[in-house]
């Protein structure tokens, strides 16, 4: 079977993003338009601060900038979970991703690829459930 690797990413239901090593965006497909808000005309060429809360932006350059540097991220297996900034102000979103990073001949980092998931649903469920257990427990043993 013949795979068609733009037609995979094209109809993929996470979002698939790539970035170059400076953090630029290079693909977005259509389930990042979906998630994030932003056309992929908006996003190519930006960086990723476009999605990431500013409190957040200093922690993740420096893990990226390592990641770069190293060519090892402990988040190829390991689901990352994170808050994550939608196109229309004020509106923020939980997310969690994995990577892939892209390699050159010789073994240098030129881009990662990133398959994230939109968890906002299912973590504010997660928070409420959360909310209901601790009240069910005080209530508990006020009687």
């Amino acid at each position: 079977m013949n795979i068609d690797f733009q037609q995979l990413v094209a109809g993929a239901g996470d979002g698939i993003m790539v970035c170059n090593a400076s953090g630029a965006i290079t693909l977005w497909n259509a389930a990042c338009e979906r998630i994030f808000g932003f056309t992929a005309e908006e996003a190519l060429g930006k960086n990723l601060d476009i999605i990431i809360p500013e409190r957040q932006r200093g922690r993740h350059w420096e893990g990226y900038a390592h990641t770069m540097a190293t060519a090892v991220t402990k988040y190829g297996a390991d689901l990352l979970r994170v808050p994550a900034l939608h196109k229309e102000p004020g509106k923020t979103l939980s997310i969690a991703f994995t990577v892939s990073l892209l390699l050159d001949d010789a073994g240098k980092v030129e881009g990662i690829v990133a398959i994230v998931r939109d968890e906002t649903a299912r973590f504010a469920e997660m928070r409420e459930l959360r909310k209901r257990l601790t009240e069910l427990e005080s209530q508990k043993v006020a009687t």
